[in-house]
C-alpha cells in the first residue's frame, strides 16, 4: 500500500506500507539522525516526550521547528509545527501532524495525518497553497522513508 497522499476538507492523509518491523520504523520517525536520512536534511530534538521541541532543517527552505504534542511508543507520533520557516513555534500558524504504526505481517503500516489547515492564517487561498505544498511534500518524504527502510 503506497498510494498517494489525499485531501479530505482541511487535512491531508496518507499510509505507506514500509518492509520494516515497528521497532526500525519507529526509530526513523522519532531519532534525530535517523529523521535527517528521510525528512529534510537536518532534524533536532530536545527529548522523545510530549512538550519536546525540535526542528527540521531543509536546505532550500529553511528551518520548521515542532513540539510533540501525542506519544505513544511504537504506535502514535504527533507534532505540531510551523508550515512556514520560522525561529520559532507559532500555536496560531502551523499544523499539527499524527503518524499511527499498524502492523502488516513483517511489514508496517504508516498513516500521516496532517490537520488544522483551517486554522492557519493567511486567508483561504493561502491555506489551500500551503494544503497542496504539504501534500506533495508528503508524497516525497514518505516514499523516501519507505525507501529507505525497505
Amino acid at each position: 500500500m503506497s498510494d498517494l497522499a489525499t485531501i479530505k476538507g482541511h487535512s491531508i492523509h496518507r499510509t505507506v506500507r514500509v518492509d520494516a518491523g515497528r521497532d526500525a520504523v519507529w526509530a526513523a520517525l522519532t531519532e534525530p539522525e535517523k529523521l535527517a536520512e528521510w525528512m529534510g536534511e537536518s532534524a533536532t530534538l530536545s527529548a522523545l516526550e510530549v512538550g519536546g521541541t525540535g526542528v527540521f532543517g531543509y536546505e532550500d527552505f529553511g528551518d520548521f521547528p515542532f513540539r510533540i504534542t501525542a506519544l505513544e511508543p511504537k504506535s502514535v507520533f504527533e507534532y505540531r509545527w510551523s508550515g512556514e520557516p520560522a525561529d520559532a513555534l507559532d500555536d496560531n500558524d502551523s499544523t499539527v501532524v499524527r503518524f499511527t504504526l499498524d502492523d502488516d505481517g513483517t511489514a508496517t503500516l504508516v498513516t500521516v495525518v496532517e490537520s488544522g489547515f483551517d486554522k492557519v492564517s493567511g486567508g483561504t487561498a493561502h491555506r489551500r497553497a500551503r494544503l497542496e505544498q504539504n501534500r506533495d511534500g508528503w508524497n516525497v518524504e514518505l516514499d523516501e522513508l519507505v525507501a529507505l527502510l525497505g
